[in-house]
C-alpha cells in the first residue's frame, strides 16, 4: 500500500500519467543488471561466459561495461565464478551514472564522501583504470567493512578508505572532484516490500543530512573543483530544492549542466532545475538523481 503522504508528494511535483508510471513502478520486478569490472575483465570475455552458463542479455545503449539480464536472477548470477572473482558487479543501471559523470582522470584526487558498500568507488576505480587517487568514507562500522571488502574483491586500487563521518572530515582535506551519493529516502528505489519502513520522519532526516554533507562537501572542493551530488529518490525537495537553495547561499558556485545527449533510451522525469538529470523509474531503472557544480571562487 502507497502511503498517502507519499501520493500527495508525488503529485506536488509530477503529473497525473507520470506519477501513475512512477506507482507502477513499486510494484513490477526489476530486471538484473551489472557492471562489467573491467578491472579484471572485459565486455567480450563475460559475455562469453554468460552464454555458456545460459544467461541472456542484452546490451545498454549508453554503455560500454553494462548489461541487462534477460531470464536470469541477481542469485543465479551470485552462483557463477564470474561473480565470485569480481569479474562482474551487481548494479543498477541508475547507480552506475553518478561515476560517470565525475569523470574520474589520471591522478585526480576524489572523495567518495558515502561511500560504502562501494559499488561507486570502484566504478570511480575501473573508470580512470586504476589511476586516481580515491578516498572513499564510510561512518557505519558493518558498511566501512563491507565497502574494504568489494575494494579489495574487484581490484580498485589507490584507494585510501576511512571509517568517519564525512561531516567531520579534517579540513586539510581538499579534493578536485567529490561524488556525494547522498543518503536519501529511497523513494525512487521503493517496492511493496520496503513500502512499510518508508515515512515522513525519514525524508525529513534525509532532507537534514543531505544539506549538512552537501555544505560539507563544498568545504573540501578545491578552486575549479566539481562535485557530482546524486539521490535514489525522485522527490524535489531532496533533489533539485537541496541544489537550488545551495546556489543561492553560495556565489562561488555554478550547476554544471549534464551532458545527456547519449542517454536518450534513459526514461526521465521532468526536472525544474535544466541541466540535472532526474531517472523515472521503471522495470529496468531505479528512480535516481543526479547534478554537477564548480567551485569557480
Amino acid at each position: 500500500m502507497i502511503p498517502d503522504f507519499l501520493l500527495e508528494k508525488l503529485n506536488n511535483d509530477y503529473s497525473h500519467d507520470i506519477v501513475l508510471d512512477i506507482t507502477n513502478s513499486y510494484i513490477k520486478e526489476r530486471k538484473t543488471t551489472l557492471r562489467v569490472n573491467t578491472i579484471k575483465s572485459c565486455m567480450e570475455e563475460v559475455k562469453e561466459i554468460l552464454t555458456k552458463k545460459g544467461f541472456k542479455y542484452s546490451e545498454v545503449e549508453w554503455s560500454n561495461f553494462s548489461l541487462i539480464i534477460e531470464n536470469k536472477t541477481s542469485e543465479d548470477i551470485k552462483t557463477i565464478d564470474a561473480y565470485k572473482t569480481g569479474k562482474i558487479y551487481l548494479q543498477n543501471l541508475s547507480s552506475q551514472l553518478p561515476p560517470i559523470f565525475v569523470e574520474p582522470k589520471t591522478s585526480e584526487l576524489i572523495l567518495d564522501m558515502t561511500a560504502a558498500p562501494g559499488g561507486k568507488t570502484t566504478e570511480l576505480a575501473a573508470l580512470s583504470n586504476n589511476e586516481s587517487l580515491i578516498t572513499a568514507i564510510e561512518k557505519n562500522k558493518k558498511r566501512f567493512e563491507r565497502l574494504k571488502y568489494n575494494i579489495d574483491h574487484l581490484d580498485a586500487k589507490k584507494i585510501s578508505v576511512l571509517n568517519v563521518d564525512a561531516r567531520n572530515l579534517d579540513e586539510y582535506f581538499m579534493f578536485d572532484k567529490i561524488l556525494l551519493d547522498a543518503p536519501c529516502s529511497g523513494s525512487g528505489t521503493l517496492n511493496i516490500s520496503t513500502m512499510d519502513n518508508f515515512t515522513e520522519e525519514l525524508i525529513e532526516r534525509s532532507i537534514m543530512t543531505q544539506k549538512n554533507l552537501i555544505r560539507e562537501a563544498i568545504k573540501h572542493l578545491k578552486l575549479n573543483g566539481e562535485l557530482v551530488y546524486s539521490t535514489c529518490s525522485i522527490l524535489k525537495e531532496e533533489n533539485e530544492n537541496i541544489i537550488i537553495e545551495l546556489l543561492n547561499e553560495n556565489e562561488s558556485l555554478e550547476l554544471i549542466p549534464l551532458d545527456i545527449t547519449e542517454y536518450n533510451s534513459i526514461p526521465k522525469l521532468p526536472v525544474k532545475l535544466e541541466g540535472t538529470l532526474c531517472v523515472k523509474p521503471n522495470e529496468l531503472y531505479e528512480g535516481f538523481f543526479v547534478a554537477k557544480i564548480r567551485k569557480k571562487n
